[in-house]
Parts: structure tokens; C-alpha cells; sequence
């Protein structure tokens, strides 16, 4: 019996970027019901109520979570529009190395609003 060596052809990204995009919708989609349910609970938030919610770590780290699901959900959907329909190489790169960097501002900036004390 021969075996014969598979060649692998393309990044192949598609089922952990079908996985990464049906967990990180429902890890979304749980965080906005769980706002929902606190905006019900409390009859709408005024500026007291919310600075309480956020005082609470879990509710921080849920926030974080929840911006952590979006920014990856975002990249994996950018990247392969960019692979999709960036076809000169340099555009692609040019347009990933931009998503890239604009997405780990965003991560930054989550984490100095969630624990940079501005809340506190």
C-alpha cells in the first residue's frame, strides 16, 4: 500500500472560524440579554445605578468577555472579507495590519474604561 503525502493548499481557517463566530454570537448574545434583564430589573439605568453595576467585578468581567467575544468576532469576519476580496497582497496586508491595530486599541481602551479607575 503507497501512501501518498496530502498537500495542503490555503489557510484552511474555515471550522475554527465558523466555531469562533457561533461562540463568540452567543457569548454576545448572552451579555446582551443579561443587560437587558438588568435594565427590566431596575426600571432603566440612571448614572448611580449604572456606576454600581460596573463596581461589580463580575459584571467587569463580563463587560470584558463581552468586548473580548466582539473583537475577535470582528477580526475573523474582516479577515476574510479582506481574503475574500483584498487580492493584492499588499492591500490585504495593509488592510489586516490596520484592522489589527485599530482592534488592540479597542482592547486597550476596554480594559483602561473597565479597571482604569474612571468608574470608581
Amino acid at each position: 500500500m503507497v501512501m501518498r503525502d496530502r498537500v495542503v493548499v490555503g489557510a484552511h481557517y474555515g471550522w475554527r472560524d465558523w466555531l469562533v463566530q457561533r461562540i463568540s454570537a452567543i457569548v454576545m448574545a448572552l451579555y446582551t440579554l443579561l443587560l437587558l434583564a438588568l435594565l427590566l430589573w431596575h426600571g432603566g439605568l440612571d448614572y448611580a445605578a449604572w456606576k454600581a453595576i460596573f463596581g461589580n467585578g463580575a459584571f467587569r468581567l463580563a463587560t470584558f468577555v463581552f468586548m473580548m467575544s466582539l473583537l475577535w468576532h470582528a477580526w475573523v469576519g474582516v479577515r476574510n472579507i479582506a481574503m475574500d476580496y483584498a487580492k493584492p497582497v499588499g492591500l490585504r496586508l495593509a488592510v489586516q495590519t490596520v484592522v489589527i491595530a485599530l482592534l488592540v486599541a479597542y482592547a486597550g481602551w476596554t480594559i483602561q474604561l473597565l479597571w482604569g479607575g474612571q468608574l470608581a
